[in-house]
């Protein structure tokens, strides 16, 4: 594993996801989706299963999902994490072979077992939406195809995807990757206005918020500077997230220039929503 400058504090208790889940009541209707994962391996976390029942049992989310390798996707645990009541779970394949996979990864698995886990939870998921992609840049145009052959049956949703930079300072890439390709293999075009900082907003597992949820190195951190801990409320209510959804909708995000904005790979290659030419009419309604 890559180790970051910044990231060193470990999964967050159940204290405290408590306490985030609850004080979402503050919100006058209740969060779409709630994503259990960011940085790091999520079913690394003991508890994983319980947070997404927490979640679940609250009136204050609808929906919870998480974005896994599947490494750790044994039936046993498959069983936990669909009885608790996941919603979506995505799948990043590392890999079409044991050798490429720990090549990739860095890291050695079972492969036939890995591929049978993933058919366990597919046949097992009950209302579980289940999604399996790839990093294309590292198939040949067979493997393409024998990825498509070995998961395209076990799962709803399947894709292969292209390499972005998605954070400037993480930029530490083991494949070539081309900048005017889009993360789902289109021609890239980028927007001024990141949607994202709209109708989201990145906790980290420490309690601290990130103003991006690709703040990697945690560079863009949100309520240092209040009394006391912060709800999620008081975030997305802060003159501090105002100001930074400002700057997008005037068009200064080349402006940022303390922050990795104007680099930002997602807002050229991910493919997002874009509202630029709304720009002028939400600044209107702020």
């Amino acid at each position: 594993m890559k180790k970051t400058e910044g990231r060193s504090h470990g999964p967050m208790d159940m204290q405290r996801y408590e306490w985030i889940i609850d004080s979402l009541a503050e919100f006058d209707d209740p969060i779409q989706v709630i994503r259990l994962y960011k940085e790091g391996e999520p079913l690394l976390h003991p508890k994983f299963a319980d947070m997404v029942r927490y979640a679940k049992k609250s009136p204050h989310c609808i929906k919870v999902d998480t974005t896994t390798n599947g490494s750790l996707l044994t039936p046993e645990r498959s069983l936990e994490i669909i009885d608790a009541g996941l919603d979506r779970i995505n799948i990043s394949v590392e890999g079409i072979n044991p050798e490429q996979y720990k090549d990739f990864s860095r890291y050695s698995i079972d492969y036939d077992r890995f591929v049978d886990n993933i058919r366990f939870f597919y046949e097992h998921k009950k209302q579980c939406e289940m999604n399996i992609k790839i990093n294309g840049d590292i198939l040949t145009p067979q493997q393409e195809e024998d990825f498509y052959r070995i998961f395209g049956d076990i799962t709803d949703g399947i894709s292969v995807e292209r390499t972005i930079d998605y954070w400037p300072k993480y930029n530490e890439m083991s494949v070539e990757y081309d900048e005017s390709v889009s993360l789902l293999g289109g021609m890239a075009g980028e927007v001024e206005v990141c949607p994202y900082v709209f109708y989201e907003m990145c906790i980290n597992s420490n309690g601290s918020y990130s103003l991006c949820r690709f703040d990697w190195n945690h560079a863009m951190i949100l309520g240092r500077d209040m009394a006391e801990w912060p709800t999620p409320r008081k975030i997305w209510d802060s003159i501090t997230l105002w100001q930074f959804q400002q700057r997008f909708l005037r068009k200064e995000k080349k402006l940022l220039t303390v922050l990795s904005c104007p680099k930002c790979g997602i807002l050229k290659q991910g493919v997002p929503e874009n509202i630029d030419e709304f720009a002028d009419e939400i600044l209107d309604l702020m």
